[in-house]
């Protein structure tokens, strides 16, 4: 198999998407020792609202994946977490104070102490901030803040393949997705392996759903070899018995879209999107009524990704319309 170019990587949201779906195994990965602090017998919840609210007051570029969460300690005190998720290709010499600035902001506006913790996945092996400091005239600020550099896990990918938490085949897809950035042919070896591996660890369907939305949306393909990949899993799946990739793939076919990988005119890619979410919304909220279905019939495709970004945090179906 050859192709001439593979397409532009994205990262933004299948990050946040996963990460939001799967936060204990988020925090367990990758920040171990906040995990063991935290009581996860009880609810945790995002703070959207809050996070939009300061986000305004202070633009510094693009976040590829901040979320705000609210978890109670072992100890019995409420503590707010902010994750940011750095994507670049080079040294950023803001990094530092925009993990300083959003801090303080949160801090400020809410008066309570903040956990700010970082991922770089950035492909620099020099480049690895972990804080911010001021000093002037004898007053002095030091801010830490812990950070996991994904290119650190490099000498890992094995043990990653094998490993039950979700980000472990997360953190082996951004690896694999780099070390294949001129290699097409090798991104697709890697990328069928990967899926192979997700239905290997007994998880439920949604959670497979949501990985395989990850390694879809991260290791693009050319399209001939994106076409030989979905032959693949139309065969793993058969030999599977378990018809989960498949089954939403086929909504996408049947009216033209999947996204980022299927051509089309964008009337078929909004109705397509607009089939996608009504799914998504059927199972997360129930059975849609005659209003929710006719917002979706008529809204245009930038609405329909708005709302599909609610989605994630959303308690009802009103908070995923609601646009105040």
């Amino acid at each position: 198999m050859t192709a001439t170019a593979t397409p532009t990587d994205d990262y933004d949201n299948p990050w946040k998407d996963i990460l939001t779906h799967a936060f204990p195994e988020f925090m367990a990965f990758y920040f171990p020792d906040a995990h063991r602090q935290i009581d996860w017998t009880r609810e945790h919840s995002f703070l959207d609202t809050e996070l939009r609210q300061v986000v305004r007051d202070a633009e510094l570029g693009k976040r590829c994946a901040d979320i705000l969460v609210r978890v109670m300690r072992k100890d019995g005190t409420e503590q707010w977490i902010y994750i940011h998720i750095e994507v670049q290709g080079q040294r950023d010499a803001d990094f530092p104070k925009r993990m300083f600035t959003y801090n303080y902001r949160l801090y400020d506006r809410y008066d309570r102490p903040i956990a700010s913790l970082a991922i770089l996945a950035d492909l620099d092996p020099g480049w690895k901030p972990a804080g911010f400091d001021l000093d002037q005239l004898g007053c002095s600020h030091r801010f830490r803040f812990p950070v996991v550099k994904l290119l650190d896990l490099a000498e890992r990918l094995e043990h990653l393949e094998r490993d039950p938490n979700p980000f472990a085949l997360i953190s082996a897809a951004h690896l694999y997705t780099a070390r294949t950035r001129h290699d097409p042919d090798a991104r697709y070896r890697f990328k069928r392996r990967l899926v192979e591996l997700l239905y290997r660890h007994g998880w439920t369907r949604r959670r497979v759903l949501d990985l395989f939305a990850v390694l879809d949306w991260m290791m693009r393909l050319p399209e001939n070899l994106e076409q030989q990949l979905w032959q693949d899993i139309h065969a793993l799946e058969g030999a599977q018995t378990m018809r989960y990739i498949t089954s939403v793939e086929r909504i996408g076919r049947r009216i033209g879209w999947r996204e980022g990988h299927l051509a089309g005119e964008r009337t078929g890619k909004r109705e397509g999107r607009a089939a996608l979410l009504a799914m998504q919304l059927s199972e997360r909220f129930g059975p849609l009524d005659d209003d929710a279905r006719a917002r979706l019939d008529h809204a245009e495709i930038t609405l329909l990704e708005r709302w599909a970004k609610r989605l994630l945090h959303a308690a009802t179906l009103a908070d995923v319309f609601d646009e105040h």
